[in-house]
C-alpha cells in the first residue's frame, strides 16, 4: 500500500491517522449496531448517543460555560457570514467589522446585504500583512455587534489579542484556529468554524452562541438560518451531516488523549516556531507577515525566484510533501500546520526546504 503523505492543505485538511484508523475499523459495524454511522437515522438512539458525546467532549475541551448553545450545522463558514447578521442585529441596522484579509472581506460583503457595515479597523493598506493594534480599533456605540477573523488562512495573519468591544457581542470566524489552543469562550457572543481544518471533514460547521443572542432574528429569516431553529431542535431540525459529526467526535476524543488544548497549543507553537525560524534563517525564503502577527496555523512563504515555484512543488510532492501551493491571490507557498500535522511532518518540510535552497539558491 502507498504510504501516507504529509498533507499541508489549508482545508479540507489532514486528519489524525489514529482517527482514520478507528473510523475504518468501525465503518461497516459501529459498536455492534450492524450499521455504518452513515446509514443510521439521526434520530435513532445510536446516533443520538454519538451526537451527545461529541457535544459533551467539545464543551469539555473548550470549557464552554453555562449560557451557551453548541450547534452542529451545515453550510460552512460562508453561511455564517449571513447567519451572524440575521441573528445578531436584533433590531439594529449597523454592525462593526475588522477587515484583515480575504475571509473578513467576504464576511463584510455578505453583511452589507443586511445592514450598514462600519469598518472598525483595516489593514488593507499594508496588503494584510499584519493585524491591527488594539488602539487602531474605532468602535461606535451604534453597532449591534463586532465581527473579526482571528486567523486569516490565506494571508497567514493572526490576531495576538482578543478585541475589546465595550460590551457589544463579539462574533468570530474561528474556522482555522478553533481547538488549536485554549479559548476564553465567555469573551464571545458567537464563535463559528468550518470543520475542515482542526475539527473534522468538510460538511460540518460548529457554532457556539450565547443564549441571550438567540431568538430575535431578522423578519423574513428562513428557518434554516435562524439559530433558534437549530438550538430548539438540538441541531436536528433537518438531517445533519451525521458522518462528519461522528468523525468530529472522534477528533475531540483524540484531542483529549493528547492532553487537551493546552498540550496542543504547545505542540502547535513548536511547529510554527521551527518553520518560521527556517524561513527567517534563509536568504532564499521570505514570509511577508509582521512577526508579532504570524499565524501558527498557516505559514505562507515565497521563493527568491518565483520561476522555481513549480519545481519546488514537484520535488516536494516526490518527497511526500503535498498541497503546498499558496493561494492564487497571493502566490508562493503555504504550509498549513493544523493540529493533525505531526511535528515529524514539519521537520521533513524544513529538511526539504534547506536541501532545495542548497540545490537552487
Amino acid at each position: 500500500m502507498m504510504a501516507r503523505v504529509f498533507n499541508f492543505s489549508a482545508g479540507p485538511a489532514v486528519l489524525p491517522e489514529e482517527v482514520l484508523r478507528q473510523a475504518q475499523e468501525e465503518l461497516p459495524d459501529w459498536h455492534g449496531s450492524g450499521m455504518c454511522v452513515a446509514e443510521m437515522s439521526h434520530r435513532g438512539k445510536e446516533f443520538v448517543s454519538i451526537a451527545e458525546q461529541a457535544e459533551a467532549d467539545l464543551r469539555a475541551l473548550l470549557a464552554v460555560p453555562d449560557g451557551y448553545r453548541v450547534l452542529f450545522l451545515q453550510g460552512g463558514a460562508s453561511s455564517q457570514f449571513a447567519m451572524v447578521p440575521m441573528n445578531l442585529l436584533r433590531g439594529g441596522d449597523k454592525a462593526a467589522y475588522l477587515n484583515t484579509g480575504s475571509w473578513s472581506e467576504k464576511a463584510i460583503a455578505e453583511a452589507k446585504r443586511f445592514c450598514a457595515v462600519e469598518i472598525a479597523a483595516s489593514t488593507e493598506d499594508t496588503r494584510f500583512t499584519r493585524a491591527p493594534t488594539p488602539d487602531e480599533l474605532t468602535l461606535s456605540d451604534k453597532a449591534a455587534y463586532v465581527h473579526y477573523t482571528p486567523n486569516e488562512t490565506i494571508e497567514g495573519v493572526e490576531f495576538p489579542f482578543i478585541p475589546e468591544t465595550g460590551g457589544m457581542p463579539l462574533a468570530a470566524d474561528m474556522s482555522s484556529t478553533l481547538l488549536s489552543r485554549p479559548l476564553e469562550v465567555s469573551r464571545y457572543g458567537v464563535i463559528y468554524a468550518g470543520a475542515q481544518k482542526n475539527i473534522g471533514p468538510a460538511g460540518l460547521t460548529v457554532v457556539i452562541v450565547r443564549e441571550d443572542l438567540i431568538g430575535r432574528s431578522l423578519a423574513g429569516t428562513p428557518a434554516m438560518f435562524d439559530y433558534k431553529t437549530h438550538a430548539d431542535a438540538g441541531s436536528m431540525y433537518n438531517t445533519p451531516p451525521t458522518y462528519a459529526w461522528y468523525l468530529a467526535g472522534l477528533v475531540f476524543q483524540w484531542l483529549k488523549r493528547q492532553g487537551g488544548l493546552a498540550a496542543m497549543a504547545a505542540i502547535n507553537a513548536r511547529k510554527a516556531e521551527a518553520l518560521y525560524a527556517a524561513v527567517d534563517a534563509s536568504g532564499f525564503y521570505t514570509n511577508p507577515v509582521e512577526p508579532a502577527c504570524r499565524s501558527r496555523m498557516n505559514v505562507p512563504f515565497t521563493l527568491a525566484d518565483p520561476g522555481l515555484d513549480q519545481t519546488f512543488l514537484t520535488e516536494a510532492k516526490a518527497a511526500g510533501l503535498v498541497t503546498l501551493k499558496g493561494h492564487r491571490s497571493v502566490g508562493g507557498m503555504r504550509a498549513s500546520i493544523y493540529n493533525a500535522m505531526p511535528e515529524e511532518g514539519v521537520r521533513a518540510l524544513i529538511v526539504f526546504m534547506q536541501e532545495f535552497e542548497r540545490k537552487y539558491g
